[in-house]
């Protein structure tokens, strides 16, 4: 197993960038060299790349963990220079990828997972980008922007204020019919009779955003949207992450 710390100059952000990965490339006994898949790893709000661990699941899998920073940007494309975020881990990195080590070379071996903050941008970048991503997992995700519509200068809630969420996500009036929402995303790829990528969400009972997560999960319900959801008991926690990134896995790659 490679332990990576890679650093290169990003055009979507304008500056050095670096990203943290697990590669297995280790032969095993008997085993002819095969296509190592990729898996994003988004952190949460607050949370920083390579605070995953996970390489034993890497081995097993035969997957290449990639854990790239999002800084606080919901991996969305602000308004600001180089806060490109979304173009970033999108389109960019993957393409570095394929360039530097082969990797991520079509969505049907690339995945993205990510919890919290994570979790919204691992489905909004398997949505916005379905050419390269073809799984999605998302746990706890932070499917926030019906409840920051509308939200004016000067407003605030527990974990920002409306310039924080104005830089994020774009002009707060018009932001449940933009891009930055990933049920604008569905119903363009739907629209446009595009294949969606395969999506696994899950939420704790005792999570704050449960309430957000089942309301996207009707969403793609009504819309006969393929997907997996899962509720258990569980907070907003790294137990609950913890119980669920193997299951994920064993999804995407078993």
């Amino acid at each position: 197993m490679a332990v990576l710390h890679v650093e290169f100059y990003s055009q979507s952000l304008i500056r050095p960038v670096s990203f943290q990965m697990f590669l297995p490339n280790d032969p095993r006994e008997g085993e002819a060299a095969g296509k190592i898949r990729t898996l994003f790893l988004l952190h949460g709000y607050t949370g920083a790349a390579g605070l995953w661990g996970h390489e034993a699941l890497a081995e097993k899998y035969r997957v290449a963990l990639v854990m790239p920073s999002g800084e606080n940007a919901f991996y969305l494309d602000g308004i600001s220079t180089g806060h490109k975020y979304a173009s970033f881990l999108g389109r960019e990195l993957v393409e570095y990828l394929r360039r530097t080590f082969g990797l991520a070379m079509g969505p049907e071996e690339t995945g993205i997972c990510g919890l919290s903050m994570g979790g919204f941008g691992a489905l909004h970048t398997a949505l916005a980008y379905p050419e390269n991503f073809g799984m999605a997992g998302a746990m706890s995700s932070a499917l926030i922007v019906h409840g920051i519509a509308c939200m004016k200068p000067g407003d605030a809630n527990p974990v920002a204020n409306y310039e924080y969420y104005r830089e994020c996500f774009g002009d707060l009036d018009r932001v449940e019919e933009s891009d930055a929402n990933p049920e604008v995303l569905v119903e363009k790829l739907k629209a446009a009779g595009r294949p969606l990528p395969k999506i696994y969400m899950c939420c704790g009972t005792e999570d704050f955003l449960l309430e957000e997560n089942r309301r996207f999960h009707r969403f793609l319900t009504d819309r006969e949207v393929p997907h997996v959801y899962r509720e258990s008991a569980g907070g907003h926690d790294g137990v609950f992450w913890g119980e669920y990134t193997p299951k994920i896995m064993e999804w995407m790659f078993g």
